[in-house]
């Protein structure tokens, strides 16, 4: 499952601007509410939920928050790029810098846990973080996540 099948344009945050983890849950959830039309509170709520089970940071920068929703009919990505690089009580203890959200159907099953290995595959890609983080606006960022050969920042 390529990242062009998660991700959308409009589900880039280049430079996403927040002080805690939680206000970043609550950013991304605001701009998931936006680009599926979805209730942002029930996002937020689901996403705060998985976080109690364990931090979704995954390490070297990366966080993955997901979680399942009865409201949504298909698999649904965002990412954000933060300014500034906060606490997510990450596995390895270091600050995070981008998110990559994944919203799932509550009877996805297999489906969700297959694209959560897609995107953690994806972000261990030799050098995709490093162009993630150079992309200079949402349209680099998302060509960097979508494209294997994306072009490089400048």
């Amino acid at each position: 499952m390529p990242l062009s099948e998660l991700l959308s344009p409009e589900g880039v945050l280049p430079a996403l601007r927040v002080q805690s983890k939680k206000q970043a849950l609550q950013e991304i959830s605001a701009a998931a509410a936006r680009l599926t039309g979805l209730d942002e509170g029930e996002i937020f709520g689901t996403l705060l939920q998985r976080e109690r089970l364990g931090s979704t940071g995954i390490g070297e920068g990366i966080a993955i928050p997901h979680g399942k929703l009865s409201t949504i009919n298909r698999l649904v990505g965002l990412v954000a790029r933060l300014e500034r690089p906060i606490d997510f009580e990450a596995i390895d203890g270091q600050p995070v810098d981008l998110l990559f959200l994944l919203l799932a159907p509550e009877g996805a099953g297999a489906d969700h846990l297959k694209a959560l290995a897609r995107v953690a595959r994806a972000l261990r890609e030799p050098g995709l973080v490093e162009r993630a983080r150079a992309a200079r606006d949402g349209a680099a960022l998302y060509a960097v996540l979508t494209h294997s050969s994306a072009p490089r920042a400048a």
